[in-house]
């Protein structure tokens, strides 16, 4: 059985990711792997904002460079973590099916109860002015709508950290991606999901992506017979979004696709910094028309006036941001 060299950071869910690809590729293909822990920038500054060291790229960077420097023959990431552009002679050629991609909201563990997930309930369920964990811009740009009053205070380090922080009385709520806590074994800790419609995901959020270099095809032979259509099909989809409105995670984009009977809808936003605007587009189109789809809707976004919230929202940099 032939061995390939498995990139990935070595944070419990990044390892978690990693064996779940691995597992999936022995069972399907004749190809065994080997894990390889890579350190990257964003592992080794956890505690500061992404906007002052690089953004998104910061947990990608350097595995991309062990696989065009060949020490690695395929890596595996978050979705969400990938910029928009990849590296030259990089591609993504095999995607999981999509976990949950939701925003969850998790209370403090003495207090992680079921919650209604109504906007108006979950705002007075957190109380007058909750302190609200989460960086992302994106999800402070839609939440804030919802919970006006709310205090979004910036919260880095990895999922069991983020608890910590929370259950010590950091914050009074957190808000994670569910697919995260779901596969690290926290879905108990979820109190509400947030319906995609009040705060629209991050793109690729939910999946986990695999990639190699586009010539090497040993590995694309490996990894092919894991590949999830629909879920690639949503992906090109929702990065497509995000190249065409020249996006990163210092800026409020939000974009979702859905595969059903053959066709991809997907909903994308636009919003200002503070909430206060916020645009919308949806689009459906046949599955194999999915980076079209995307360009299309990021086409209609900046025609609605997404260009000036982007213009502001990059000049300001966002000094509270996380991926989780």
């Amino acid at each position: 059985m032939t061995v390939l060299n498995l990139g990935t950071r070595g944070s419990a869910l990044a390892l978690w990711q990693a064996h779940q690809v691995a597992a999936e590729i022995r069972t399907r293909s004749d190809y065994d792997c080997e894990l390889v822990i890579i350190k990257t920038t964003g592992d080794r500054l956890a505690d500061a904002s992404l906007s002052t060291v690089g953004g998104k790229n910061v947990f990608v960077k350097e595995i991309e460079q062990a696989l065009v420097d060949g020490r690695i023959d395929l890596a595996v990431h978050s979705a969400k973590d990938m910029p928009a552009d990849l590296p030259d002679g990089l591609a993504i050629p095999a995607v999981l099916p999509r976990d949950d991609a939701r925003d969850a909201v998790i209370l403090p563990a003495d207090a992680a109860e079921p919650l209604d997930d109504s906007p108006g309930a979950l705002g007075h369920a957190l109380g007058a002015e909750p302190r609200v964990g989460s960086g992302s811009v994106r999800r402070v740009a839609q939440l804030s709508r919802m919970w006006p009053t709310a205090q979004f205070r910036l919260v880095r380090g990895n999922v069991g950290t983020r608890l910590s922080k929370l259950d010590r009385g950091n914050y009074d709520v957190l808000i994670l991606a569910a697919a995260g806590l779901r596969r690290l074994g926290h879905a108990d800790r979820i109190s509400a999901y947030i319906r995609v419609d009040d705060c629209v995901p991050a793109p690729g959020q939910g999946i986990i992506a695999i990639e190699t270099r586009a010539d090497d095809q040993r590995a694309i032979a490996a990894v092919t017979p894991i590949n999830d259509l629909e879920t690639a099909a949503a992906l090109t989809a929702e990065r497509a979004v995000v190249r065409t409105l020249g996006g990163g995670c210092q800026v409020p984009i939000g974009a979702f696709a859905e595969a059903s009977d053959s066709r991809l809808a997907l909903r994308a936003i636009v919003a200002s910094l503070d909430g206060s605007r916020l645009l919308r587009r949806e689009a459906t189109r046949p599955l194999d028309d999915a980076c079209a789809l995307g360009v299309a809707t990021a086409e209609g976004l900046l025609e609605d006036g997404a260009g000036p919230l982007l213009d502001l929202a990059r000049a300001s940099h966002g000094d509270a941001l996380d991926t989780q």
